[in-house]
């Protein structure tokens, strides 16, 4: 090729490539989309919350899956049960044998404004040995709060989702038959609900702080009830100070505002779970650039027994002898290159390709966030 041509050929690429080069060294400004909620779905009202109950009880009437004589506990609970019903067995607490009876925990939580007579759901869990609580009878258990005092009882017929059968070695198991639930199961015996009528002000607590959702949340009120209504404590707080002004009570006011609209643009967040391999990633969730290389390297260790037989009358013994193989596979390295900006869709799209699997892309993400490329806040569970 003549020197003058291969000038004009350079000359045309470079001033071909430049506009390319400029696009890329520019800023990947990326707006993340406005979801709608209402105020009642991102708040709750400070001092308004569930309260955890548990209590101590034996589930009676099963057909021999209960806990075994080992199960010291549960055959002590039967013994006080019957001294109260004016059966004394203390003395023979070590010679009885029950198959038919479990020692459980019970675990209930009583919600806002529950008031005396409001049935509630209990959930039923076996601490001994039991096999299954398949056709089991809660007896009338007291439910604690952590101050002492009792705030429910609960009694009946438990609802597996599963059941266990078999024996001699032989069973089959389905699901888990060790917790079961007792629907309204439970009966509220003391008031524990919070007096709105002697609250002036009024504090609402964002679910997932942050600090432009509590602005947004903050002027949505004060549009509504008026200007100074509403302020912003801090990321995940916003007061109203005089309710009487703003609408009378509480009641009135939360009708009022609980159904407004707030464009909230929810937090950039991957959530990992790596016992199970599961991955959650937010739709607002970008990568800077960067190249990921990933391969796999597997070594499998192989045991194989084998006998050694002797010549006939030689003298020798027939031995075991074990041949061990280790056998290392390591498949190429495979490469992924992301884009300044790119999307959760190109990462999953590019490691789809290179045949991640769910353990690897776990893995992966807590590489990308340890150097610095990924846009959000990474959770592990």
């Amino acid at each position: 090729m003549p020197l003058q041509r291969l000038c004009v050929f350079v000359v045309a690429v470079v001033m071909l490539t430049q506009p390319s080069l400029a696009l890329a060294d520019q800023p990947v400004e990326v707006v993340s989309a406005a979801h709608v909620a209402r105020i009642k779905d991102l708040t709750s009202v400070e001092g308004v919350r569930d309260n955890m109950l548990i209590g101590y009880g034996l589930v009676v009437g099963l057909a021999g899956t209960g806990d075994k004589q080992q199960t010291i506990f549960s055959v002590q609970t039967l013994g006080n049960m019957l001294q109260r019903v004016g059966v004394n067995v203390q003395n023979q607490i070590s010679t009885i044998q029950v198959r038919n009876i479990a020692a459980v925990f019970v675990t209930a939580t009583l919600p806002p404004f529950a008031r005396p007579g409001l049935q509630i759901d209990v959930t039923v869990s076996s601490i001994g040995d039991a096999k299954s609580l398949y056709g089991g009878t809660l007896l009338l258990t007291p439910l604690t709060a952590p101050d002492g005092q009792v705030y429910a009882v609960a009694q009946g017929g438990l609802v597996l989702g599963g059941y266990s059968a078999g024996g001699g070695g032989n069973s089959k198991v389905v699901n888990h038959p060790n917790v079961g639930r007792i629907p309204m199961g439970a009966l509220v015996e003391k008031d524990s609900s919070l007096s709105l009528a002697k609250m002036s002000s009024l504090s609402l607590l964002l679910r997932d702080e942050d600090f432009d959702t509590a602005k947004d949340v903050a002027s949505v009120i004060n549009k509504e009830l008026g200007a100074s209504t509403a302020r912003v404590v801090d990321s995940r707080r916003i007061e109203i100070a005089d309710v009487v002004r703003a609408s009378g009570d509480v009641p009135a006011l939360m009708a009022r505002i609980g159904g407004l609209p707030v464009h909230t643009k929810p937090a950039a967040r991957v959530v990992v779970n790596e016992r199970t391999g599961t991955v959650v990633l937010g739709g607002n969730v970008t990568i800077s650039s960067c190249a990921i290389l990933h391969g796999n390297l597997s070594i499998q260790v192989t045991t194989e027994l084998q006998v050694s037989q002797p010549a006939p009358f030689s003298g020798g013994k027939t031995e075991v002898v074990p041949q061990t193989q280790v056998k290392a596979q390591e498949s190429p390295l495979q490469v992924v290159q992301l884009k300044e900006g790119a999307t959760v869709e190109e990462l999953i799209r590019g490691l789809q390709i290179t045949g991640a699997s769910a353990r690897d892309v776990v893995a992966i993400l807590q590489a990308i966030r340890a150097a610095g490329a990924l846009n959000a806040e990474l959770e592990v569970l």
